[in-house]
């Protein structure tokens, strides 16, 4: 009988090689085959089977009748050849051009081979791809991809998830699980099986050469929960994951692509190290793992022998010590370490020999196939052997849910595996992933902004904008470069503290260590400077350093990513509290698990909606509302931010500086805010003042001002002067009375040069009297009141508030503005008269005058009185970008406190955003404008809460918060461009109240 099936066996041997072209053979050979050194007998039930029980965890992984059924069914129709086909897995490109995609398809077609393992390319093309081999294969294949972060590290046009090693550096593993959940989400929807992640290599050794940052770190512990936490994501999506390299790749110093590396250690040594994390996955549920070409001298007694291919690491050891029954894959065996040391075709024999299932990118599939059969015929792999490795990858087929496979839809396929929550997630890893090193006198996070002047340096030969930009969000940041560090010493001198960012590329391959010449920069830099340093790479970049006494402040944030640079900004300056730990032992003073905790200040960061409860697509809508503004030319350009529970979540610049479409707006450049000026300048230091007990709520306007003290003004109450219930006109063009008849500035009101008395600049060649404001304060004191208890806006209030300020300081508006505010909130982009420190240019112009001033008014306030008080007035004047007006919104949200400085008492602004005459039809509060009463028009969508605050502008601004979503909203213009006394076709449009609705709409409930 034995003879009769050799027989059968041979016939169909030949058969199959006819069919595929394969050099006929005689196959009466030596029983005993010369590649092979040690027969090993298989028996199945010697091997392990306890791993299986942590798959249980998966409800996809159990076991079923079903399965069992389906897999003996296909099985039994199976011929020889299609089982031998099973065992490989060959490398495939979406890349490549039509020779490589057919030759796959006669790989599928005439070795029926098991499954593709993809490289570069990209998504789109390898989902087609992916159907096209699906389509020709008689039994599905394994689709599987080599994605340590994601897929991203072979296909273009995806996301990239932090390395290994960034990951290791966070303490709650339920984030690194998320990350595993969306690569394993991405891999799902391209149809992939498996991904040979994650990398359980304890990397021990720093000056491994091709492990390093793929590995979660050197902390045993460390490595396992984070792989495991990353396993639990994948497969909780029903894709399989990989551990690798098995038994331990993370003490080399030889790249396996190239040589094969040895790993000297003792049996005991592996058990406690290497071989840890193996174990606790197998109890969590590892569907499959890949065995490395390593020399494994107490594994493996046989000579530079690679563990690949060894029965004792795969089977005695993997398998029946270790008890793991799931799928077991070589390495690439068109890697050096393996084909170095045998053929073609050999090196697969003896793998499959040794114990592996399933053989990963083999050089020669046609060869490979024929040393089996030979194999096979020579009894050296039995029919159970075979059966074994067989039926185990049509279970995890059936698992997979191959046994119904369906195309992949390559509709919304870009779309789908791009999720906005990546970046979401992106920010939540790298602000538990930056780690603080150093901290000497508590220098992170920066406190006081009012003290430092602050100097960048960028070292390094990648990107650094984001990580200057974000910083520059907080405070005045100057970029300052030379290569020679004598003559940039000499530049910072004028500088108290200096933020060096060491930038190399993201890019996993490249280099990321210090040059010797950047060691001794950094050296001499901060030798002679207080420096914080902040390395974006990996941390064993830091070793070559070999002193940091004389940095101040030291960062390790891992990569260069642009999330990466603008969390560590948010560190630096206390948006965000540090919070990671080393993954690894940078040199005796930085220990592994080694990391600063800092403290959180209260200022805005910045981050992904949905971190905050609001849904991007909802406010992506904002978008074509500002470009339809825009396109029906309601203003030429407009900056928007919306802020939620202190982060920055939509901050966008939108259209031009004019009509003519020739400078776009940026993020940074500076409006004119007009009325905003009320509640970003004068409130702040009234509101001041009434914390320092200067006024109350019922003092009088005689009090406040003498100017008053004889006039039908003097018992105007606080609370109706700054509720606009005082009775006041609503405003007098004081600037006509200075004109002739042809609307041109006289000779007695104005000169051409600052002369004499002459020095308050209104416009270019334009000056009037300095003092001028005194004649503004009669013209108001001898006003004319309305005698009527009603609701009248009136810039007047705000007029009165300066003089009364400046009063009783002695010091300008501007001035107080900036020593009590701007210079500690950071905001100096927010000021007076911007063209003191701002070239024109750079300034959107407010309008074209031809009634006052006859000219482009660009840098001076739109405002005619505030223009003649040179500049500076309680109403108007102040410019500004969004992300300085969100700072001050915020501190009011806050309640007086940014940024760890109480500005104010929590009841003054309690005070003030209370509407003391709600019920008298005025929605008005103590400077701040209210929600619209109902059944009357207002300033808002109608939709923010009775609690919420803020003020419009004439320009076309506008400012808001509201406690009780805990949203700070900014919308600035140049709508009043090139013609301020045109229909407000902005306003009409309800432009910025609809913006202001759509935000209400994007908070998810």
């Amino acid at each position: 009988m034995l003879q009769s099936f050799l027989r059968l066996c041979l016939i169909s041997i030949f058969a199959f090689f006819a069919t595929n072209c394969a050099p006929k053979k005689n196959y009466n050979v030596n029983p005993v085959n010369p590649v092979i050194d040690t027969v090993h007998q298989f028996k199945q039930n010697e091997l392990g089977n306890d791993a299986s029980k942590g798959r249980d965890k998966f409800p996809f992984l159990k076991d079923s009748d079903a399965e069992n059924r389906w897999v003996d069914s296909v099985y039994r129709k199976m011929d020889f050849s299609e089982k031998l086909g099973q065992l490989f897995m060959v490398s495939a490109y979406s890349n490549k051009d039509s020779v490589h995609f057919n030759a796959i398809d006669r790989l599928i077609r005439d070795y029926k081979i098991g499954g593709l393992i993809f490289f570069q390319g990209g998504p789109v093309r390898q989902a087609k791809l992916t159907n096209r081999y699906q389509s020709k294969s008689k039994i599905p294949l394994f689709i599987a991809i080599d994605a340590e972060w994601g897929v991203s590290m072979r296909l273009d046009s995806t996301y990239r998830f932090p390395w290994n090693m960034t990951l290791g550096a966070i303490k709650d593993k339920s984030l690194v699980e998320r990350v595993g959940a969306q690569m394993g989400k991405e891999s799902k929807r391209l149809g992939v099986n498996f991904n040979f992640a994650p990398v359980l290599d304890i990397n021990t050794n720093p000056k491994n050469p091709i492990i390093g940052f793929r590995s979660f770190g050197e902390d045993k512990y460390n490595v396992t929960n984070s792989a495991v936490a990353l396993m639990k994501g994948v497969q909780g999506q029903g894709v399989f994951s990989t551990g690798k390299h098995f038994p331990g790749h993370g003490d080399t110093e030889t790249d396996s692509h190239y040589a094969l590396p040895l790993v000297n250690f003792s049996k005991e040594r592996l058990e406690q190290v290497e071989l840890y994390p193996y174990r606790k996955m197998f109890d969590e549920g590892l569907v499959s793992v890949m065995v490395a070409h390593l020399n494994v001298p107490s594994l493996e007694s046989r000579e530079s022998y690679p563990s690949s291919i060894s029965y004792n690491v795969v089977t005695d050891l993997l398998q029946k010590e270790m008890g793991f029954n799931g799928l077991v894959f070589t390495d690439a065996l068109n890697m050096k370490a393996a084909a170095n040391y045998r053929k073609p075709g050999e090196i697969d024999l003896e793998a499959f020999l040794a114990g592996n299932d399933m053989l990963l990118c083999p050089e020669n599939v046609p060869t490979a196939i024929e040393k089996l059969c030979v194999a096979y015929q020579d009894t050296l792999i039995s029919e159970e052997r075979l059966a074994y490795s067989v039926k185990k990858i049509l279970k995890f087929k059936y698992k997979a849910g191959l046994n119904n496979r369906r195309p992949v839809n390559t509709a919304n396929l870009y779309s789908d595996i791009n999720p906005s929550e990546n970046t979401a997630l992106q920010y939540q890893l790298f602000e538990n992933a930056v780690t603080v090193l150093k901290s000497k006198d508590a220098i992170l996070p920066i406190r006081h902004l009012e003290n430092n002047r602050i100097a960048y340096v960028k070292i390094g030969d990648d990107s650094n904008a984001a990580f200057l930009s974000t910083l520059k969000k907080y405070t005045d940041v100057t970029e300052v470069s030379d290569t020679n560090i004598d003559s940039l010493n000499v530049k910072l001198k004028n500088f108290d503290l200096v933020i060096a960012g060491f930038h190399k590329s993201d890019k996993a391959w490249k280099s990321h260590a210090f040059s010797q010449a950047e060691i001794e920069f950094v050296q001499q830099l901060a030798k002679q400077n207080k420096v914080i340093l902040d390395v974006f790479t990996k941390p064993y970049s830091l070793s070559a350093i070999p002193d940091f006494s004389d940095v101040e402040g030291l960062i390790v944030s891992y990569q260069n990513a642009d999330i990466a640079q603008e969390v560590s900004a948010e560190v630096i300056f206390g948006a965000v509290d540090a919070k990671g730990k080393l993954p690894v032992t940078i040199n005796d003073e930085f220990k592994v698990n080694f990391g600063l905790t800092t403290e959180k200040l209260n200022r805005l960061g910045f981050t992904a909606p949905e971190n905050v409860g609001m849904n991007p697509s909802v406010l992506s809508k904002i978008d074509a509302v500002a470009q339809a503004a825009i396109d029906q030319k309601m203003t030429p350009g407009a900056q928007i931010l919306v802020a939620r529970k202190g982060k920055v979540i939509y901050q966008k610049s939108f259209g031009y500086y004019t009509f003519d479409n020739l400078r776009k707006v940026q993020n940074a450049d500076i409006y004119d805010l007009a009325s905003l000026t009320k509640i970003l300048a004068t409130l702040p230091n009234v509101m001041l003042a009434y914390d320092k007990g200067k006024v109350n709520l019922n003092t009088k306007l005689g009090t406040m001002l003498p100017i008053f003290e004889k006039t039908d003004k003097k018992d105007i109450g606080f609370k109706e002067l700054l509720s606009h219930f005082a009775g006041f006109e609503a405003w007098i063009p004081f600037y006509k009375s200075t004109l002739d008849s042809n609307k041109v500035p006289l000779e007695k009101y104005y000169r051409k040069i600052p002369q004499g008395e002459f020095t308050s600049q209104v416009a270019d060649s334009l000056y009037i009297e300095k003092n001028y404001n005194e004649t503004i304060m009669k013209a108001i004191a001898d006003s004319k009141l309305s005698g009527k208890r009603v609701y009248k806006y009136s810039d007047f209030t705000f007029l009165i508030l300066k003089e009364y300020l400046e009063k009783i300081n002695h010091k300008s508006l501007d001035v107080l503005a900036y020593e009590n505010f701007y210079k500690i909130l950071g905001a100096n982009n927010t000021l007076f008269n911007p063209l003191q420190k701002v070239n024109k240019t750079d300034i959107p112009p407010t309008e074209i005058d031809n009634y006052f001033r006859h000219q482009l008014l660009q840098g001076y306030v739109h405002d005619m009185a505030a223009a003649m008080e040179g500049g500076v007035a309680g109403h108007a004047g102040l410019f500004s970008n969004a992300m300085d007006v969100a700072k001050i919104m915020q501190m009011y949200l806050q309640k007086g406190n940014y940024g760890g400085h109480a500005f104010f008492s929590e009841k003054t602004f309690t005070d003030f955003n209370t509407c003391y005459f709600c019920s008298e039809g005025n929605r008005r509060a103590l400077g701040f404008d209210k929600q619209q009463l109902p059944g009357t028009q207002g300033p808002t969508c109608g939709c923010v809460s009775a609690s919420s605050f803020g003020h419009t502008g004439f320009t076309g601004t506008y400012a808001w918060a509201d406690p009780e979503t805990e949203i700070v909203y900014i919308f600035l213009s140049n709508r009043t461009y090139p013609d301020s006394m045109a229909p407000n076709a902005l306003s009409k449009g309800n432009v910025r109240e609809n913006i202001q609705k759509i935000i209400q709409e994007a908070i998810v409930k």
